[in-house]
């Protein structure tokens, strides 16, 4: 009895050891995040003003309540983060221009810095307008290299890029989406000639989507080159979204329940979610 007993003890000892490691290696809450990407992360058309940026809403650095965004969810667990959330996403960017804000964030001494970019790379005036593979290869990898340069330590959490053949098929029945497309030019390497079964049609959108599918495969890619970045492995552009996670003022942007569907889904998909 005496050898079993002490066979026990050493065995809740060696389980309680285990316990200690498994929570040494956990990944420590950051004390800032910095926000990157175009105006999906700007929250552009969630707010009061129709057509203007609302990062209060954003997926990533908000503090709107209703949206729960990843800095709410880490204030939630890490108080020291408290307004250490900086916005340095722009409406219209594109991948060439997310070095830049890598630089930014560098200088604001983010210890996370989220990605959402591509958009715009792929949602352009026409199908030849948009961005080459390599070069958007070439300009993710220097926007890597700017951080990872300027901080060794600062986590990065790159999303894919939401499906804009999704947002088509959702909204191509929709006579008012179809008209404010076409009024204001939105993504028409995708939504131009929405209710077209043309050939030619058919066939742009699908080269159009094997596009971005082309350019998420690069961010997992280029991503996985570095150990302080981590790739959602699909989860955003897999995500359904529904005509009430878009804001019915332009038939594109994330409405306010869009951007914490994307909050969601970017924090299970990243370094401290389920």
């Amino acid at each position: 009895m005496a050898g079993r007993g002490a066979a026990i003890l050493l065995g809740l000892a060696l389980l309680g050891t285990a316990g200690l490691g498994s929570a040494a290696a956990a990944i420590a809450y950051p004390g800032s995040i910095a926000a990157t990407g175009d105006s999906i992360t700007r929250a552009y058309n969630t707010g009061f003003i129709p057509y203007t940026d609302n990062p209060s809403a954003s997926w990533s650095t908000g503090t709107n309540s209703a949206v729960d965004s990843q800095y709410l969810r880490l204030l939630a667990v890490h108080p020291a983060i408290l307004g250490r959330n900086f916005n340095d996403a722009k409406s219209g960017a594109r991948m060439t221009d997310l070095a830049g804000q890598m630089q930014a964030a560098a200088s604001q001494r983010a210890a996370y810095v989220t990605v959402e970019m591509g958009g715009n790379d792929v949602c352009t005036s026409s199908e030849s307008t948009m961005t080459s593979v390599a070069s958007f290869r070439a300009q993710f990898s220097a926007a890597m290299n700017t951080i990872t340069a300027a901080s060794r330590k600062a986590l990065v959490s790159v999303s894919s890029i939401p499906n804009v053949y999704g947002l088509w098929s959702i909204f191509k029945d929709n006579g008012t989406a179809r008209f404010v497309w076409s009024l204001f030019g939105v993504c028409q390497s995708m939504l131009a000639n929405a209710d077209s079964t043309a050939q030619a049609d058919v066939d742009r959108r699908a080269r159009v989507l094997q596009r971005e599918k082309d350019f998420n495969d690069v961010l997992e890619s280029v991503c996985a080159l570095y150990a302080q970045c981590r790739y959602d492995k699909g989860a955003v552009f897999n995500t359904v979204f529904t005509t009430a996670d878009v804001t019915s003022r332009d038939y594109f942007h994330p409405s306010t329940a869009g951007q914490a569907k994307l909050a969601a889904v970017s924090w299970a998909a990243g370094y401290w979610g389920p």
